[in-house]
């Protein structure tokens, strides 16, 4: 099971959005786990992911500490670290994610993963039709596919797509409806550049599959009304 299964919006929405995570399992194959995690994220940062994590330190997108005044009119906002930085973070747990926006680079690093042979379980969720693809260019047989089901029940009471299509992109719901709602209003009503407005919503999303690129197109539509 995978917290980004739930994912909402159109399927062409939902086009260059992956997500791939290395994980080990507790109690069979920890050895060694923290070293193959950050050979898994060493070979992403090949391909420029968008995003990636840990779910325990947090993304590429995080707060600022210590911010203040000075540090800000001096030295100006640090809102995203290095690669290298989160991967020398990353503790002992051997659990690692990434974000692609394009399917090239996430079929590239498939394949470089599979060379690898890191004896991690590797989870790829996307749209299942273009994981089968991708599966059968790189000649790997899914071992399971999961799918989600959708909203049931009185589905009045839910969100706006709009909102919806941002918040569901923190699976843990660290992104909120509330929150992705008034990044949305802020957006619609110039008080926010969506560019800002996507790095906001990032930074509390811990496990870093946030996808910034999808979030940024969604609020520039937004943003002209459609």
């Amino acid at each position: 099971m995978t917290n980004t299964l739930h994912r909402f919006g159109k399927p062409e929405t939902l086009s260059d959005d992956y997500i791939v995570f290395a994980m080990a399992g507790k109690g069979f194959n920890e050895e060694g786990a923290l070293e193959k995690a950050q050979a898994f994220l060493r070979a992403a940062i090949k391909y420029n992911p968008i995003n990636m994590g840990n779910g325990l330190i947090n993304s590429l997108y995080r707060p600022e500490k210590n911010l203040s005044f000075f540090k800000l009119y001096f030295i100006g906002r640090q809102e995203k670290i290095t690669y290298e930085k989160l991967i020398d973070e990353i503790p002992n747990s051997g659990s690692a994610a990434v974000v692609f926006d394009d399917r090239k680079k996430v079929t590239q690093f498939i394949q470089d993963v599979k060379k690898l042979d890191l004896g991690l379980s590797i989870n790829m969720s996307a749209l299942v039709d273009n994981v089968r693809d991708i599966c059968g260019e790189v000649d790997i047989t899914p071992h399971a596919v999961e799918y989600t089901l959708g909203f049931h029940g009185d589905t009045s009471r839910l969100p706006d797509r709009e909102t919806l299509s941002l918040s569901t992109m923190c699976g843990h719901g660290m992104v909120s409806a509330n929150f992705a709602k008034k990044m949305l209003t802020h957006v619609k009503e110039g008080r926010m550049d969506p560019e800002d407005a996507t790095r906001t919503m990032a930074k509390f999303c811990v496990c870093g599959v946030f996808n910034t690129t999808r979030a940024m197109g969604i609020l520039n539509n937004a943003k002209k009304g459609q």
